[in-house]
């Protein structure tokens, strides 16, 4: 009698931790920025539905993400840029493997300006000049005499680094300021009518869009659903999960998740647009 009353009592905690998420498993997802907010919707309503799961998500920046995928303290890195060639190769020397790249939305570099801005439209030409220092005046863009104040992101940024490469193509002038944070720029250049900053598209709230061109002959273009969609808009790039290997178990359902229907029907809620 004594023994069965002690296996129904073990069972009985069995039970209870059970219920109570001894059982349930965790993804950890560490990162970018700029991928946080739809990071922590795709993980809060993977949540709800499957409660045995649970799924840990921190920004940081791309790079934090990656070197922590590097380092072993990530499952999933979310990155608004591709991996480099030296990181890869850490990788590869720790793991004994290239890594999976899995892109999961597109998003549209936004250049921001203050609601008061006369300035309607840039080149890429003539942003890189401006984040270089050699267009200093918003005079010299049809705008008022008054001196332009640079808002960038932090070094550790995939969205610092894809602008770096992509648009700048040199040395980021000394003025810029950088913040943590695209939600930090928009809110700096919400409050300084002669500023001018970038970001993912999610974040412009209280701030004008500049229209983009590719260079003098082409239209210029405001990043839309549309435009990013096909492409159209010159600061259009993809957002990327990577993981060491490919995703198994409970992870693979989750990435699956996010890559499905309903999964990316989150990605334009937030404002984003799907990868394909």
């Amino acid at each position: 009698m004594k023994k069965n009353r002690f296996l129904t009592i073990m069972l009985s905690m069995i039970l209870v931790l059970s219920a109570t998420g001894f059982s349930q498993s965790k993804i950890t997802v560490k990162g970018s920025d700029t991928m946080v907010i739809l990071a922590q919707k795709w993980a809060e309503l993977y949540m709800k539905s499957n409660p045995s799961t649970v799924i840990q998500v921190t920004g940081g920046g791309s790079g934090v993400g990656i070197t922590a995928l590097i380092n072993g303290t990530t499952d999933i890195c979310n990155a608004s840029r591709p991996m480099k060639q030296t990181e890869i190769e850490k990788l590869k020397a720790r793991y004994n493997t290239l890594g999976v790249q899995i892109p999961c939305a597109k998003d549209g570099i936004t250049i921001f300006l203050n609601e008061a801005n006369k300035v309607q439209e840039l080149s890429i030409k003539q942003l890189s000049d401006i984040y270089q220092g050699k267009i200093r005046n918003w005079k010299e863009l049809g705008g008022n005499d008054a001196e332009i104040r640079l808002y960038g992101r932090e070094n550790s940024s995939g969205t610092y680094t894809y602008f770096h490469d992509e648009v700048v193509n040199g040395d980021y002038a000394a003025s810029v300021q950088t913040l943590p944070g695209t939600a930090a720029v928009v809110n700096a250049v919400k409050k300084d009518v002669n500023g001018i900053g970038y970001g993912g598209a999610a974040y412009a709230q209280g701030v004008k869009h500049a229209k983009v061109k590719k260079d003098d002959k082409s239209p210029a273009i405001l990043p839309t659903p549309e435009s990013i969609g096909k492409g159209e808009y010159p600061i259009t790039r993809f957002l990327y999960m990577y993981l060491r290997n490919r995703p198994t178990g409970d992870t693979k359902k989750y990435v699956d998740w996010i890559l499905s229907a309903e999964g990316q029907m989150i990605v334009t809620e937030v404002g984003y647009f799907p990868y394909k």
